[in-house]
């Protein structure tokens, strides 16, 4: 779907503009846009990001899934040193990475078509204030910034991720410690949502990407200096370290 309005071309040349120069745009006077705009936002600035390694997914709207693209030149390997401007967000996650093309059959056996992985979301903002519309948000690449890949789950027998006993410290920051539940409570369903709505958005999904399926920590922001370690039973550790950009 084609999208130029006027409302889509403002708010991507804001967030370019934010891109190039590292300073937050103000979109305060702008009409937040529809869900469908916000996804053609996205389009017309993901040249920007160049190559992808993923996608996330999360909750939006019923039937109107929060979908964005993640951006090869923020992944990295568990253990990197992460470059941070001033604060940024820190989730942790289930992930799979794409083995094969998905397929109906694929539902019936992920184990064949997926892998496993824990990583941490790295988040940010390209729009000033505290409160952005969602769809703001959403047009923003649901404020991802990058992820860390960690460890894959070895032998995995295609069983979901719901309820999981997970641990999250940055710096003197305990985040998590103990029992949480995966958004909505089923990984794999997030990650079936995402393709379900995807489709050619931004590229469509590729074998060796990996699709985030949302946050059992929360949202929490953390300077450069902060040690970030994270655990999910039955994964190895993943961990970062934030260092000024």
């Amino acid at each position: 779907m084609i999208i130029e309005s006027p409302i889509v071309k403002r708010f991507a040349n804001l967030l370019a503009d934010a891109r190039a120069t590292d300073v937050r745009g103000d979109a305060s006077s702008l009409a937040a846009p529809d869900y469908d705009e916000a996804l053609a936002i996205q389009r017309r600035v993901l040249p920007l990001l160049g190559p992808l390694s993923g996608f996330k997914v999360g909750a939006f709207r019923p039937g109107q899934p929060a979908m964005a693209p993640i951006p090869s030149a923020r992944t990295f390997p568990s253990g990197s040193d992460v470059p941070v401007r001033e604060m940024l967000g820190i989730e942790l996650e289930v992930g799979f990475e794409i083995l094969r093309a998905p397929e109906p059959a694929m539902r019936h056996a992920p184990q064949d078509f997926l892998l496993p992985r824990i990583v941490l979301e790295l988040c940010d903002q390209r729009f000033d204030g505290d409160a952005l519309d969602p769809a703001v948000k959403l047009a923003d690449m649901q404020l991802n910034d990058g992820v860390v890949l960690g460890p894959a789950l070895a032998d995995w027998d295609g069983s979901d991720f719901g309820r999981l006993n997970a641990r999250l410290r940055c710096g003197d920051t305990t985040v998590v410690d103990g029992e949480v539940i995966v958004p909505g409570g089923s990984a794999l369903s997030n990650l079936w949502t995402l393709l379900d709505h995807l489709g050619n958005h931004c590229g469509g999904i590729k074998v060796g990407q990996t699709v985030i399926t949302g946050s059992v920590s929360g949202l929490t922001e953390f300077p450069p200096g902060t040690q970030v370690d994270g655990m999910i039973v039955g994964f190895a550790p993943i961990s970062c370290r934030l260092v000024q950009a």
